[in-house]
């Protein structure tokens, strides 16, 4: 496949600090990428480098095989859908989403069409008379995205899109929003720090820490096979054991030993050395029973512990089990009623896979 957008050695300095470091990625054409990162990382720098609103100190950016790096925001093919929207307010719906095409010498006669088709595409269409004000926080989100697909962009860029929006309303968006983007094969850079929106809309996800590419893979590899403890932790939740060493291994795996007594058996690490254990909450089954009935998981970890807190969230319900030595583990499992729930108080059986526990 074609590339669209190849950065090459991108870097960025404000006096002392290093906003983006030597940054080398790349897009194919109608994929979707989200650069991932907690605020500060560079993810932000990074796309406005590639939108023309900031210069590199060095590297260069190019699209469709273009060097564009004298080139302006405006003489760029590129469509963009800020945070906040920058809808104009004096505007009609139809005014804003033609703006881009009049300004980029579109003809007079193909504009009108071009607006019905992508309020259509946004299921905006009977509100072309409207203004921002008279729009709901998803309406306008949905009028900014059909701006930035109005002038058929070599790359769309979103800056947090949907952050602005509720919780409810930004998970119905982020569903629209993904199929919006495959219909007309857009290719697409998304910028966030929420994992969720970023696993969800991204074909690959790019995490960013500190002003580098930390890890670059598909959501799942992203989220099942972490490259660093930094990633592991940033992306889902996470119960970790620090420190742990190990005791003695055999066939690949080894015996951990945390620093409350815990005994975790999980793949080998560096001879001779600590580690820190990850285990992730979904991959935890809870089982009723204390220390005194027989146990028979082979190739797992049974930690026996205590309920410590019950909380039902919906479809799932999050369990807090303190085992001994007063360290504590979350769990996660499905809300399957009142029959098979868990009381505080109760001694149970925390089972989970040695191969499911991630060593740094």
């Amino acid at each position: 496949m074609m590339k669209v957008l190849e950065l090459k050695g991108v870097t960025k300095k404000y006096g002392g600090f290093t906003a983006v470091d030597a940054v080398s990625l790349e897009i194919e054409q109608g994929k979707v990428l989200s650069l991932l990162g907690p605020s500060g990382c560079g993810k932000t720098t990074t796309l406005r480098i590639i939108a023309g609103f900031t210069s590199p100190d060095s590297g260069s950016v190019e699209i469709s095989g273009e060097d564009v790096g004298q080139l302006r925001p405006y003489e760029r093919n590129v469509g963009l859908l800020f945070q906040d929207y920058a809808l104009f307010p004096h505007m009609t719906v139809d005014q804003n989403v033609a703006y881009g095409m009049r300004y980029r010498g579109t003809p007079v006669s193909a504009v009108a069409s071009r607006v019905k088709q992508m309020l259509s595409l946004v299921q905006l269409g009977g509100m072309e008379n409207r203004y921002p004000n008279q729009l709901s926080g998803g309406q306008q989100q949905r009028v900014a995205l059909a701006r930035a697909l109005a002038t058929d962009p070599q790359i769309v860029l979103l800056d947090e899109p949907l952050s602005a929006l509720d919780a409810k309303l930004r998970l119905e968006l982020r569903i629209e929003l993904k199929e919006i983007l495959r219909s007309v094969g857009a290719t697409t850079i998304v910028v966030t720090h929420d994992q969720e929106e970023a696993l969800s809309l991204g074909d690959e996800v790019v995490v960013m820490h500190a002003g580098t590419v930390v890890q670059r893979g598909t959501p799942t590899q992203i989220y099942e096979a972490p490259a660093s403890k930094f990633v592991a932790e940033f992306v889902g939740r996470s119960n970790w054991f620090y420190g742990a060493r190990p005791r003695r291994s055999d066939s690949g795996m080894s015996s951990y030993l945390t620093g409350d007594g815990v005994e975790i058996c999980a793949r080998s690490g560096q001879e001779g050395s600590s580690a820190d254990l990850c285990i992730r909450p979904e991959n935890i089954e809870l089982v009723n029973g204390s220390a005194r009935e027989p146990v028979d998981y082979p190739g797992h970890n049974v930690l026996l512990g205590v309920v410590l807190d019950v909380a039902p969230l919906g479809a799932d319900v999050h369990v807090v089990i303190e085992l001994p030595g007063k360290s504590r583990l979350l769990a996660i499992r499905k809300n399957v009623g009142r029959s098979q729930a868990l009381l505080p108080g109760e001694p149970v059986r925390a089972v989970f896979s040695m191969s499911d526990v991630l060593v740094f």
